[in-house]
């Protein structure tokens, strides 16, 4: 694989070999991007993905990196700047989503989301920094309607997400006037293998009477990396209107 040259804009998604970072990456892609993905367990799927990306025209890599790990994260921004020379945007996407009754939830399951969902972002942000602020580049954090509204049965993953908005906007104050960071907070997102009982009744309460999908996000994530850089530190519900009930 040869370095992207200084006018070819590259992309992470982190969490990139499956379900929303797949689409993420996909949509990047197709705008002409050169996009790298991390995968955590999901190499096969992950290295399937980068071959799709490289028919699209672009230069692809697919990074092993657990976000929880500070040497993990380092080796794979190192990668990153070793290969593309360049980072313009991060995508914060890996996560874990787990259920679980609060009053029998265990210390395990806690860290467990919290490393993941907020202290991986705070990680990989920290580490890419010095490139995307060399490319007056974007952050664009996933969180969820989840992290703006309390659900009892999730407590953990709640937590997590309302800490991933609040230090969005921390990093905005904080990396400015380099870099950009905002945050795409998508409601329930159309899965095939989601669909369900669940699915039918939240798409019934959704003022917009469906529930979205990983392309709307996606949209959402490009407006956000691609848009005013005047605009940061703002969280952008993604839901359908399903937040107003």
């Amino acid at each position: 694989m040869q370095n992207a040259t200084s006018s070819e804009k590259v992309v992470l998604v982190t969490g990139g070999a499956r379900r929303l970072g797949r689409a993420i990456a996909l949509g990047f892609a197709r705008s002409g991007a050169n996009a790298a993905i991390t995968y955590k367990s999901s190499e096969a799927q992950a290295i399937e993905l980068a071959s799709e990306l490289e028919q699209l025209g672009v230069q692809s890599l697919a990074l092993p990196c657990d976000v929880r790990s500070e040497a993990s994260v380092q080796a794979a921004i190192a990668r990153v700047g070793q290969v593309f020379g360049r980072l313009d945007v991060l995508v914060n996407n890996a996560a874990v989503f787990e259920d679980g009754a609060l009053a029998a939830l265990s210390t395990e399951a806690w860290d467990r989301v919290l490393e993941t969902n907020t202290r991986g972002p705070f990680l990989m942000s920290r580490e890419a920094y010095p490139l995307l602020k060399a490319a007056h580049g974007r952050i664009v954090n996933i969180g969820s309607l989840g992290g703006l509204r309390p659900w009892a049965t999730h407590a953990h993953y709640c937590a997590s997400k309302a800490a991933l908005h609040m230090l969005t906007q921390s990093m905005a104050r904080a990396f400015a006037p380099e870099v950009s960071v905002n945050c795409v907070a998508p409601g329930f997102i159309d899965f095939e293998q989601d669909r369900g009982e669940l699915s039918t009744r939240l798409a019934q309460r959704t003022p917009m009477q469906r529930n979205g999908t990983a392309e709307e996000v996606t949209q959402a994530v490009q407006f956000l990396s691609t848009g005013p850089s005047f605009i940061t530190g703002q969280i952008l519900c993604v839901d359908g209107g399903l937040g107003l009930s």
